[in-house]
């Protein structure tokens, strides 16, 4: 489904129903260099579950054309802006990495389009190393590979796969490889600089949960904690996964949001 968000076409997965603003609304944001394929699970159960789904491709990613944004905060005012445009007032927003981070920031400054907040695989700060950050901007293939193998548990590759048919870290380094040129680095340098006033966090007044991973090599157990720690009434749950927590372990994952949403 489209929208004009900000002057341009915005793309939105709507989990295999046709939209309807009558519903909660369920908006989702992917993580760096990915688009609105990495929550199909979540997305398709929960759009058959009573939720109008919107998992979204942000500017420049998937079929959303336009400029990539190269800061949390723009994210931040583009998803507000999509709230806005799909004319449902206010939305459950859903983040996994950066999106995770572009969540929280959607929550801090614009809280009246929040409904309630879900941090997926998330940590304030979110730093990225500087050789992760070098290969990226160089477009090279060692980010698309640095990016494949921290964003999963170790061994995954030997593991039998929640969705069928897919090998997990294959599909997630086709996903990184095939985004535009630029796409990675901007979305990991945006990460690597995102410091919110911890202030604002601690005044936070929107229902949240933060979902982390025990085997998580890019935001650790201890960082999801620690986030959910300083967020007044914040739930914690720990999911045996990596980082990849919506393909490695879609069906928890999903149980954790339902719950979460009241569902």
């Amino acid at each position: 489904m489209n929208f004009i968000v900000q002057g341009y076409p915005a793309y939105a997965y709507t989990g295999g129903r046709p939209f309807d603003p009558a519903l909660p609304a369920l908006v989702f944001v992917h993580g760096a260099a990915f688009d609105h394929s990495v929550w199909h699970y979540p997305a398709r159960y929960l759009a058959h579950h009573g939720f109008g789904v919107l998992a979204v491709d942000l500017p420049g990613h998937g079929r959303s054309p336009g400029t990539p944004r190269t800061s949390i905060e723009a994210l931040a005012d583009w998803v507000a802006a999509f709230v806005e445009a799909a004319c449902v007032g206010r939305a459950h927003v859903v983040g996994h990495s950066m999106g995770s981070l572009v969540a929280l920031d959607v929550a801090l400054r614009h809280p009246a389009r929040v409904a309630t907040l879900a941090l997926v695989g998330t940590s304030v700060p979110m730093p990225v190393g500087e050789a992760f950050l070098a290969a990226a901007k160089d477009d090279s293939p060692a980010a698309f590979d640095m990016q494949t193998a921290w964003g999963h548990a170790r061994h995954v590759a030997l593991a039998t796969s929640a969705i069928p048919g897919m090998s997990l870290a294959f599909a997630s380094r086709q996903l990184v490889a095939r985004s535009r040129p630029g796409v990675q680095h901007a979305d990991l340098a945006a990460c690597h600089a995102y410091a919110p006033p911890a202030e604002m966090i601690r005044a936070l007044k929107v229902p949240t949960l933060v979902v982390a991973a025990r085997r998580d090599a890019m935001t650790p157990l201890r960082a999801g904690q620690a986030l959910a720690g300083q967020i007044p009434g914040a739930k914690l749950l720990a999911l045996d996964a990596g980082h990849a927590m919506t393909t490695e372990a879609p069906r928890e994952l999903t149980v954790a949001l339902r719950a979460h949403l009241g569902g």
